[in-house]
């Protein structure tokens, strides 16, 4: 088998990095730059024609959209055990990750980028206070789905093993400093994302990617 991961460093594509280093298997990891625009070059498009990261070519075959790409990494890796294997377990675990998804990430894209909602100065500026509120109270659901693994005596959100969950954590942690949530806010979700960046998998994905956790401004 053959693996391809097309990343961009901080993005959300770094829950299937993550992954694929956890699994140990080789993989080639390709950086794409979103900032230079690269992921709207005539080759990239090719590749995925939403000019969107991740993309995960496995076999010559891409596939987009992270629950695809986890629940193709959790097949092709079951001994992993990404995803729970119990029906319900893995129903919410995925619950879950759709959330994190679909609810999570967009609303702070439209933190990031209100450009994208729309044309007008006016409604980009109110865009971004509103909606940091409401991914301040997202973290804090965050928060609490990593208390209640904890007093189920889980060592990860999804259950005993490393998954999808923690890696997503991480990155959406780590945005929301950079929308100015500090990590003082959400004490235990913070001290979750620790644990996360310290699983030696992880933090060869943070050296690649370069990443920096904490990207708020220092008091």
């Amino acid at each position: 088998m053959t693996l391809k991961l097309y990343f961009s460093p901080g993005a959300c594509s770094f829950v299937p990095h993550a992954l694929l280093e956890m699994s140990g298997a080789e993989f080639e990891p390709s950086m794409v730059k979103l900032y230079k625009g690269e992921q709207n070059s005539d080759d990239y498009k090719a590749i995925n024609p939403r000019g969107q990261v991740p993309v995960l070519v496995s076999n010559g075959q891409a596939i987009t959209q992270i629950l695809a790409i986890v629940l193709h990494l959790d097949q092709v890796f079951p001994e992993m055990g990404f995803l729970p294997t119990e029906p319900l377990a893995r129903a919410q675990a995925l619950s879950t990750l759709a959330w994190m998804n679909n609810t999570v990430h967009p609303t702070f894209t439209h933190i990031f980028m209100p450009q994208k909602f729309s044309d007008l100065p006016e409604v980009q500026a109110s865009l971004k206070p509103y909606n940091i509120q409401l991914f301040r109270g997202m973290l804090g659901e965050l928060q609490a789905l990593v208390e209640k693994a904890a007093s189920q005596g889980q060592a990860w959100l999804s259950g005993d093993r490393f998954g999808p969950l923690d890696a997503y954590s991480l990155t959406l942690t780590r945005w929301g400093t950079i929308a100015g949530i500090a990590p003082e806010e959400h004490p235990v979700l913070w001290a979750f994302v620790q644990k996360v960046a310290s699983e030696p998998a992880v933090a060869r994905v943070i050296e690649r990617e370069r990443l920096q956790l904490n990207m708020g401004k220092p008091a």
